[in-house]
């Protein structure tokens, strides 16, 4: 898609979010109250979802050369950790599980350390082996029958973060049993989100927002020298906002059976499956989280969706960065402090 231009709407922008942050009218103004910057916004598809990249910057030749940065930046980072694509670290891992360790880049290395330190701290609600389990829950709407028991309880045989094995000497990871998968879908677009707004910051670029289809990370301000501003949709009330979020240096993101559920004998079951019992989530709606960072936030809302809301709650008390708005499939809207 090509750049584009609009103008901004009365006093403030609401960004445009995939899930359930609400998109309200674009805002990106050609000539700013910033030292004469401009914004300018770019959509591309990027790790199999939609990136919508914005930046303000001194003039737009500048500004169209930081996006296209930002995008190699999130290819890069796709290219090493994408579990669907061939030639990347990730995937010789998965083909090397049961046979032999893999050593992999420090990056790629780190990132797993601490997906499995958020499996420790959520006790295992969180895990990114969950890749490797059998699929035998669809989420179209076309399923009206719950699995056996016993093919639940198989689904997940493969599914555990405590035979992800890490050499910090050798920088290696070593996945112990042949058919075992690790994939970072959970937190991938956080992360490309964190690393593209680290690198526009550090090139100098003043203020931006990077959506990575749902998964934000913004820092600066507009052009009208304010917050960003991200809109929290009520699902259950269409065109409605829950709570706007005034955003300088900080991150969102939801994660939700919104779109993806399936409903049967009058039970909603999320698309969020926990890696324990085999068993979708339930009992939520959505989970949004604000703080830092767009990969921790987006590890605390899908594991939160597992916890439910009183071990979630719990969870979320430790980290005084973080903090959530939640929504229960009845309607009932729980805020944390």
């Amino acid at each position: 898609m090509p750049y584009s231009y609009t103008q901004y709407f009365k006093k403030a922008s609401c960004y445009s979010l995939a899930f359930l942050l609400f998109i309200i009218p674009a805002v990106l103004s050609a000539q700013s109250t910033l030292a004469a910057t401009v914004t300018l916004r770019k959509q591309v598809t990027l790790m199999g979802s939609v990136f919508e990249i914005t930046i303000r910057e001194q003039d737009s030749l500048q500004a169209a050369q930081r996006i296209e940065e930002a995008i190699a930046e999130i290819e890069r980072i796709e290219n090493l950790i994408s579990e669907w694509r061939p030639q990347t670290q990730i995937s010789e891992v998965n083909r090397q599980a049961g046979i032999q360790p893999v050593k992999v880049d420090k990056e790629v290395f780190e990132l797993t350390k601490r997906a499995i330190q958020y499996s420790e701290m959520t006790d295992g609600a969180f895990d990114i082996s969950i890749v490797a389990m059998d699929k035998i829950w669809v989420f179209d709407g076309s399923m009206d029958t719950m699995p056996a028991e016993e093919d639940i309880r198989n689904s997940v045989r493969l599914v555990n973060y405590k035979d992800i094995v890490l050499d910090e000497g050798m920088q290696t990871i070593f996945l112990k049993n042949k058919g075992m998968k690790i994939g970072f879908g959970s937190i991938g677009k956080g992360y490309a989100a964190d690393k593209a707004r680290a690198y526009l910051q550090a090139k100098k670029v003043p203020a931006g927002i990077v959506n990575a289809s749902g998964d934000i990370a913004t820092w600066g301000l507009q052009g009208n020298g304010k917050p960003w501003l991200i809109g929290i949709n009520n699902p259950f009330k269409a065109h409605r906002i829950l709570k706007t979020l005034k955003m300088v240096d900080a991150a969102v993101t939801t994660s939700g059976s919104y779109e993806k559920y399936a409903a049967i004998n009058g039970q909603h079951y999320a698309h969020i499956i926990n890696p324990k019992t085999g068993m979708p989530a339930s009992g939520l709606t959505s989970v949004t989280v604000y703080g830092p960072k767009a990969e921790f936030a987006n590890a605390l809302s899908t594991s939160i969706m597992v916890l439910g809301p009183v071990k979630g709650i719990a969870l979320l008390k430790k980290y005084k960065n973080y903090s959530a708005l939640i929504m229960s499939d009845k309607g009932r809207v729980i805020k944390s402090k």
